[in-house]
């Protein structure tokens, strides 16, 4: 194990990172160093430039897979070899934003009929028409969708 491995396994295992964190953090500058052939205190912002251009374009990587390569960077160069570098050395990928599948007045409505039990489809109606999540609907009582009766 070299002295800068190990010194950034120290410090991850002082700062009580995750076993899998550490593991995937130690892999990830592995593979930097690897890329380059040479030490990653031989490296600067240009080589993390060029290593997350060739993530992304080369081998196509998610932009979470590459968040997680820059995270493993950032800390090996601001905490283990205790560089003064700003948040733009180290770029993050912009997740991209995934709308919900908007379903068709007659999908729901399809959906609806195709629920045999009238007292799961008035489950499932209710839900749908309060936009409940799972959780309130599992806490859902009787007295909130009517109120209770008024004796005279």
């Amino acid at each position: 194990m070299t002295p800068l491995r190990e010194r950034m396994l120290h410090d991850m295992q002082i700062r009580n990172l995750a076993d899998n964190t550490q593991k995937s953090y130690l892999q990830q500058v592995s593979s930097f160093a690897r890329h380059f052939r040479r030490s990653p205190e031989l490296l600067g912002p240009e080589e993390i430039r060029a290593w997350q251009i060739y993530l992304t374009n080369e081998r196509k990587l998610a932009p979470s897979s590459v968040q997680l390569a820059v995270g493993a960077l950032r800390f090996l160069y601001r905490v283990t070899l205790r560089r003064e570098w700003s948040d733009e050395d180290f770029p993050l990928p912009k997740r991209p934003v995934k709308l919900p599948v908007i379903l068709s007045a007659e999908e729901v409505t399809h959906f609806f009929e195709s629920v045999p039990s009238l007292k799961q489809r008035t489950i499932l109606m209710t839900a749908y028409a309060a936009g409940l999540r799972v959780s309130e609907v599992v806490h859902l009582q009787v007295t909130d969708i009517a109120p209770p009766q008024q004796r005279p």
